[in-house]
């Protein structure tokens, strides 16, 4: 690694200023740089069409190319090869349009491995996926990022057509949930998950079957999405394990959590959805 200045792990930087510290391009997630032996590593979160999640201390990071099946090729080869290489790897992820967060220099954990995802088509191909580690002690997010992050994605899923969330809930639901440590630690929900159970609810609370009690600032019934086996509890967030109910009953849930209630819930889930 030559001449990079020092970064602050956990500083917010601009795209000038990774391009100014690493002499690399100005576009793409994986940026490589001759000039200063590197390669930089952008995650972008604000973006839906690589599948990058923590599982623990590991970023299971998704390799170049968005259309067809990724060939371990270019960037992605240089990653695969960087520990017998000794290119400095370093990663931004990114929680908000045009702010960069450094989190600071990463090695490959493990070998890369092939997933199915989709391309910016939408057609399924198979990609490369990367599981890198920091190398120094993870600082952990500012939990405000991660929640602004989380809210606009169900923004974004609450205005999206019925058949496109049920799509994408089916799509994005998952045994293994991401987990970051923030100030406490954050499971990060899918939004379509969420919002399919939701609208599956059809305005009543799936516990007491009352309307939900009041409409929200767009004139919704308002519910709260709940795992009826807690994503704390290794519970997964899939459509039959996430249900709609009424702030009262969701509170109960996390406070009795009977397991009454819980099969109830459960059986309900698996009865609407073999309808």
């Amino acid at each position: 690694m030559n001449n990079i200045p020092t970064l602050i792990v956990g500083g917010t930087y601009t795209n000038n200023d990774i391009i100014s510290a690493f002499k690399c391009g100005n576009m793409g997630g994986m940026r490589r740089s001759h000039a200063t032996n590197s390669l930089v590593l952008v995650c972008d979160h604000t973006k839906d069409l690589y599948d990058d999640k923590w599982i623990g201390n590991t970023l299971h990071y998704t390799g170049m190319g968005k259309r067809g099946d990724q060939r371990l090729s270019n960037q992605n080869k240089t990653l695969a090869e960087s520990a017998e290489s000794g290119i400095g790897v370093h990663l931004f992820e990114v929680f908000e349009p045009r702010e960069y967060v450094y989190r600071g220099e990463v090695y490959l954990a493990s070998e890369p491995y092939r997933d199915i995802q989709k391309d910016e088509d939408g057609n399924k191909r198979s990609v490369l996926v990367f599981p890198i580690a920091l190398r120094h002690e993870e600082i952990p997010i500012g939990a405000y990022l991660i929640n602004d992050l989380l809210n606009d994605k169900e923004y974004k899923a609450e205005n999206t057509p019925d058949h496109i969330v049920l799509q994408r809930a089916i799509e994005n639901q998952s045994d293994i949930v991401s987990q970051r440590e923030a100030v406490s630690t954050i499971y990060i929900r899918d939004a379509y998950v969420s919002e399919h159970a939701k609208r599956r609810a059809n305005g009543y609370c799936q516990l007491c079957e009352q309307p939900a009690p009041f409409l929200n600032k767009e004139g919704k019934p308002y519910l709260e999405a709940h795992h009826v086996i807690w994503l704390s509890q290794d519970g997964p967030d899939t459509i039959n394990n996430t249900v709609a109910l009424c702030p009262n009953c969701h509170r109960k849930m996390h406070v009795l959590n009977e397991e009454e209630d819980k099969q109830y819930l459960l059986n309900k889930i698996n009865n609407e959805t073999n309808d």
